[in-house]
């Protein structure tokens, strides 16, 4: 991913400018997906410490970031690489008074004490899974393996938590990696399907308590065989999907297996995750609104974690009807077809899934309509 600035968002929901630097794209390593492997025949540069510290204080004295996501190549080893990351961030905290954000690489192989040092100067640390499968990671990239990857996240998860505990002790106990840690995975650059993607995921979410599984669509950018040609185009809306899979995981209390399974190893294209599971379960539906359980009503399509907080919140004033619902925020255009109001009109039989979705998808303002798959190239 190129550098610059970039934005992310904090747990309480703000956007934060971070200055995005790749320490040097020098590497020892090989990987076919990779414009910074060591065959490509590109130009190399690297950033000293001191380069890259003056560079971020000098943006942020400016207000032009709120902080610094700071990668790198490796180059000589995991250690020699590690321990510039640690130096920068140390000299941002302790020579610069450097109070903004720091999102640090952690890198596969480093020692462990370079990883608590590291967890002591950065709000959030991240390790790149690449593949999402053992078997994708070694036939683009042989000489590397998840364990290299696992290894570390556990050491970090296991170091948070002793932390934490020693500060409720010890109260001057210093903060380690407060914001905690995340994983990005390639997409698109080997043949797993969208339920292999997933499954994986949620086994890092779940092992090492991750904060966030990032999904990046490969971008062609080898003659390798093995891979997309050059002039594919990147799996934008799969990539989005995966996005979607990963929110309801996470805030709608949706488990995997119920989103991908062997009967559905890959996600909808025309629709989102969330209706193609209610389509798929149509038996649980419609149901009442006003006598349904939080959980039940986060499942109904058109109806975010915000709306269903006021539903629960509103339906204890009296009954709510379909008007009301539209004013608590409710995309009743897609909901009608799952929920029964106040002012519902009887129905005999619920309509069949493949109706319904061809009458959401005919909305004329509906964000289902058919969109390509790719973006549009500009030659």
């Amino acid at each position: 991913s190129s550098s610059g600035i970039c934005h992310t968002y904090t747990e309480d929901g703000r956007c934060v400018s971070l200055l995005k630097i790749l320490l040097t794209n020098h590497c020892i390593f090989d990987c076919a997906f990779c414009v910074s492997r060591k065959s490509n025949d590109v130009k190399r540069a690297a950033f000293t410490v001191e380069e890259v510290v003056e560079l971020t204080m000098s943006f942020y004295r400016r207000n032009y970031i709120e902080g610094l996501f700071l990668s790198s190549g490796i180059f000589k080893n995991a250690d020699y690489t590690m321990e510039r990351l640690v130096r920068i961030a140390k000299k941002l905290r302790l020579e610069n008074n450097f109070n903004g954000y720091i999102h640090l690489k952690t890198i596969p192989g480093a020692s462990q004490e370079l990883l608590t040092e590291a967890g002591l100067y950065a709000d959030r640390m991240s390790i790149n899974l690449e593949m999402p499968t053992e078997a994708g990671l070694k036939l683009l990239a042989p000489d590397k393996s998840h364990d290299d990857v696992k290894k570390p996240l556990s050491f970090i998860k296991d170091s948070i938590i002793q932390f934490k505990d020693e500060k409720k002790i010890i109260k001057s106990t210093p903060k380690f990696v407060p914001a905690g840690q995340s994983t990005q995975m390639v997409i698109g650059a080997t043949p797993e399907t969208d339920m292999e993607i997933m499954y994986s995921a949620n086994e890092y979410y779940k092992n090492y308590d991750l904060k966030r599984v990032y999904y990046s669509g490969y971008i062609p950018i080898s003659y390798d065989t093995r891979m997309p040609m050059i002039g594919s185009q990147p799996p934008l809306l799969r990539e989005n999907r995966l996005y979607q899979t990963d929110w309801l995981m996470r805030f709608y209390g949706f488990d995997v297996h119920e989103i991908l399974n062997v009967k559905n190893p890959h996600l909808d294209v025309d629709i989102d995750p969330k209706l193609s599971w209610a389509l798929r379960n149509m038996e649980q539906f419609p149901i009442d609104i006003n006598t349904a359980d939080y959980k039940m009503i986060l499942r109904v399509p058109g109806i975010g974690v915000g709306s269903a907080n006021k539903i629960v919140q509103a339906r204890k004033f009296g009954k709510l009807r379909s008007d009301q619902l539209k004013k608590i925020g409710i995309a009743y255009n897609r909901a009608k077809y799952f929920i029964r109001c106040a002012d519902s009109i009887f129905q005999l039989n619920t309509p069949e899934a493949f109706t319904v979705k061809n009458l959401i998808l005919s909305e004329s303002n509906s964000k289902y309509l058919k969109v390509p798959q790719n973006q549009l190239s500009l030659f």
